[in-house]
């Protein structure tokens, strides 16, 4: 029906043959109707889902398949038609115009730059196609978000920073080094830290790194270590695992490898590095439960009922206020938790881990 109603826009014949069908019952009867001519609130319809990079190996391994999987669960004639944009904005927005083109009945977003999506996001409320923002809030008139509580995020990367540093935390000195500027979550992981670590330490040098790029973090490491000198600071806060590795190449190049760094995402790479002692922390949200939220959402918003228990809460955007959300509680995970954390929930397994080049930290550290 959705895609009648778009197309009745271009002339009276058109509108003529969708009153039509309607009268006839081909249509379903209503404008609640799916697009394969159910009844209200039931059958199939199409689902777009668009992530942001497959740079990374998340949202190839964990989102897509997460996501996919419970659509298919909840609603066995649905279509899910998926792009990755490749942390190309332009890309996702041609992406999202397709998909509205080619009738999708909802749209899961997670936005590479979410200040780009507001006028994406009211071309599909004029067609009337809901929107999930999935993982950032993208601007525009969204219908539903589910993310992680992304100042708590913050808050825990700076605790979890502090209690690394243990008794030497009172005025330790620390760099940061934070996400893209145009993502969201990282002003939220931002906002959070600086809100622990400021009771406590000292903020010496800090960086926005665009595009969450592990090279320019690498960079503006090395520019720190030159302007602090090797000794100038205690501990490096990174706003993800990516960017963590690259702050980690600049520190063993510089000789210093008794510092504390965190990072953020909980990726393979980084729960090595942690394993090995060269990463002190990362934060671990639980991906399943996001996707598979987001996917209910979905479906819900397809089937025209109610989030209610979906989205408990309410987030404000740059551009709209009331969002319905639902915020998922991370978890910082250490050498000491691992085992109780990503592993325990089978996120990555001891094998994944415990790779030959660290069977022996793994044995140390009590995983094998």
């Amino acid at each position: 029906m959705r895609q009648l109603l778009r197309n009745a826009a271009v002339g009276a014949m058109t509108i003529a043959l969708a009153a039509a069908l309607a009268a006839c019952g081909e249509a379903g009867g209503g404008d609640d109707d799916d697009t394969n001519g159910g009844e209200p609130n039931e059958g199939g319809g199409t689902i777009g889902l668009l992530l942001p990079e497959d740079a990374t190996t998340r949202y190839e391994s964990f989102d897509r398949p997460f996501i996919e999987a419970k659509i298919e669960e909840l609603c066995g004639d649905c279509e899910v038609q998926y792009a990755n944009a490749g942390e190309d904005t332009n890309t996702q927005g041609q992406q999202f115009e397709a998909m509205l083109t080619a009738g999708v009945d909802v749209i899961i977003l997670d936005p590479v730059d979410a200040s780009a999506t507001s006028s994406w996001v009211e071309n599909a409320a004029a067609e009337g196609v809901p929107v999930v923002a999935y993982d950032r809030l993208a601007e525009g008139p969204i219908d539903a978000y589910v993310s992680y509580d992304n100042v708590r995020v913050g808050e825990l990367q700076g605790e979890t920073l502090l209690s690394a540093l243990g008794d030497e935390a009172e005025g330790a000195r620390v760099v940061m080094i934070n996400g893209s500027p145009t993502d969201p979550n990282a002003a939220m992981f931002k906002d959070g830290a600086h809100s622990v670590l400021h009771e406590t330490a000292e903020v010496v040098f800090e960086q926005d790194i665009t595009g969450w790029d592990s090279a320019i973090a690498n960079e503006e490491m090395n520019a720190a270590i030159e302007s602090l000198g090797d000794d100038g600071f205690d501990g490096v806060y990174v706003a993800n695992d990516g960017m963590a590795a690259g702050v980690i190449t600049a520190l063993s190049s510089a000789g210093i490898t008794d510092v504390p760094v965190g990072g953020q995402d909980a990726e393979l790479a980084a729960l090595q590095r942690i394993v090995a002692g060269q990463q002190t922390f990362t934060i671990y949200k639980a991906l399943r439960e996001e996707a598979e939220t987001a996917a209910e959402m979905a479906i819900r918003l397809l089937r025209g009922d109610a989030l209610n228990d979906l989205a408990p809460e309410t987030v404000d955007s740059a551009t709209d206020q009331g969002v319905p959300a639902r915020l998922l509680t991370p978890v910082a995970v250490t050498v000491d938790n691992i085992a109780d954390t990503v592993i325990a929930d089978e996120f990555y397994t001891v094998d994944d881990i415990c790779t030959d080049d660290y069977a022996e930290a793994c044995a140390a550290a009590g995983l094998t």
